[in-house]
């Protein structure tokens, strides 16, 4: 068993935590994830008890408390960010998690009998509606950092409900972007903050577009962005755009700069 002593390490009260993850982004040791929504401490030996995370709770959800708890032990920190940067890649090595661009041209011979799939075929239900997704996977924990697609391109980086809720999402803001899609409510998103910075500093990115739900807790997607642009010391431009429960669009003509 782990030597137990009594210390001071950080307590999270999940009746205030909304999931927003700053607290994450904050800790460089990697103690805290978001997990099921709430920030959690996922192990009292990679807490160093300095309190980098506390500052940044805009709920005050994060406080001190003297317990007796495992010893800080840096070689179990460095063990543990070694496995979160892995964690893009899926054991299971599933074929659809293969980086695949859906803008190259289609087989004629296919396209002339309907069996092309591509994009100018109407839906099942008869729709002229197009899809206008240029990139698989679309979750941005499943996209490789040098998929072929990312080099050059502007990113849309969407909150997962916003496709459910936004009627023209496609031609709205798809259309000539590469789509990643997160929760910043349920997902890592420290994790997804080195991602996207790894992207943007590898593909030389010229915009990235937030798109987010009006609930509180989905601000977080564009702290993450702007939190990943620092990260990665470039200069580009950020947009975001806001849609509600009912499909309504607002924010969306705000422009901002980050500069190195």
């Amino acid at each position: 068993m782990p030597e137990k002593v009594m210390r001071k390490v950080i307590r999270i009260d999940e009746e205030k935590c909304d999931g927003c993850g700053q607290c994450a982004e904050a800790c460089h040791e990697g103690a805290i994830r978001i997990i099921d929504g709430k920030a959690k401490l996922v192990s009292d030996s990679y807490c160093d008890g300095l309190g980098d995370c506390i500052g940044e709770c805009p709920l005050d959800a994060i406080s001190f408390v003297e317990r007796e708890a495992e010893l800080y032990d840096e070689e179990a920190v460095k063990r543990n960010m070694k496995t979160k940067k892995a964690g893009e890649t899926l054991p299971c090595g599933c074929p659809g998690t293969m980086a695949r661009s859906l803008k190259d041209a289609p087989d004629k011979a296919a396209h002339s009998s309907g069996d092309c799939g591509c994009q100018s075929q109407k839906t099942a239900v008869g729709s002229s509606v197009s899809s206008e997704l240029s990139n698989w996977p679309v979750q941005l924990r499943l996209v490789p950092e040098n998929a072929p697609y990312l080099k050059g391109a502007d990113i849309l980086l969407a909150a997962n409900c916003t496709a459910a809720a936004c009627p023209d999402f496609h031609s709205r803001f798809v259309r000539g972007r590469v789509l990643l899609m997160g929760c910043p409510k349920l997902d890592d998103a420290d994790y997804y903050r080195e991602k996207l910075a790894g992207i943007i500093r590898m593909n030389g990115t010229p915009s990235i577009t937030v798109v987010k739900m009006e609930v509180p807790c989905c601000g977080g997607l564009l702290r993450l962005a702007e939190a990943a642009i620092d990260e990665a010391k470039v200069s580009l431009t950020l947009r975001q755009a806001t849609v509600d429960v009912r499909g309504n669009v607002s924010g969306e003509e705000s422009v901002k700069y980050r500069f190195q």
